[in-house]
């Protein structure tokens, strides 16, 4: 193994002993001084997890949080230099970490925290004019034919818990009395202007939007979903501004 493999392999691996071949300038033990810069770097990681899962870390306490943060650490270094896409598998990890079992939506506010990261660092682009969807809506002729392309930041979750709700409790200081855990929710998460949003949808809105996003019309898109609100969902969709194209052609 090289020197740059060693160095990083012990740095994420407490087990490991200090490289061999490091030297200090002022004289002092280079294990020591490795020792605290592994420290470090160890704490920066979890810190960025804690930033990224604030919910999750509520949920379970700060001395839980950290202590299963740093098996992860341990397990799934960093593979990119940006901080903002560390802990992209903390959900699918927490899933099948067994001391978190007993907190069963644990994993799926997870995901819901790291589609708001999604949605945060989601490209710009501009949203179609109410008056331009309207007008599309009201044209018989061409309403069969009528697709809709969203947001970069949209995305949908679909979950066996409350997790709407749970998230939702730990942005007002609220508790999860009264909060049905167990209760199916379907999660919408959109970046409006520079706010990212969070809202709970039925599961036939969230199969409407599906279809959307996989390219059906959408009169046929409506037809495939279970019953829902198709007015309500279209006005939740143009007015926080998900809409940023409309297609009135038969795509290929």
């Amino acid at each position: 193994m090289s020197t740059q493999r060693a160095f990083a392999a012990a740095l994420i691996d407490t087990r490991l002993p200090c490289p061999e071949g490091l030297c200090s300038a002022n004289g002092a033990d280079p294990a020591s001084r490795f020792a605290v810069y592994r420290n470090n770097v160890q704490g920066s990681l979890i810190n960025a997890l804690s930033d990224s899962y604030p919910v999750v870390a509520q949920l379970v306490g700060d001395e839980f949080f950290r202590a299963m943060a740093t098996v992860f650490v341990q397990q799934q270094p960093p593979q990119s230099p940006l901080m903002c896409r560390y802990g992209e598998a903390f959900a699918d990890f927490i899933a099948a970490f067994e001391p978190a079992g007993d907190v069963p939506y644990l994993a799926d506010v997870a995901r819901l925290e790291h589609l708001r990261t999604l949605a945060y660092h989601a490209a710009d682009a501009l949203p179609v004019r109410a008056e331009q969807i309207t007008a599309a809506l009201a044209d018989v002729q061409t309403l069969s034919e009528l697709r809709f392309e969203f947001h970069p930041s949209l995305h949908l979750l679909d979950s066996a818990f409350a997790m709407v709700a749970i998230w939702g409790a730990h942005q007002h200081d609220s508790t999860l009395a009264g909060v049905d855990t167990h209760q199916r929710q379907n999660a919408l998460v959109l970046r409006n202007g520079l706010d990212v949003e969070v809202f709970a949808l039925d599961p036939g809105a969230s199969t409407f939007i599906r279809n959307l996003i996989d390219g059906q019309p959408l009169l046929k898109a409506a037809e495939n979903s279970p019953e829902f609100d198709l007015a309500q969902t279209l006005g939740l969709l143009i007015g926080r501004n998900a809409i940023t194209h409309l297609n009135n052609k038969e795509l290929p």
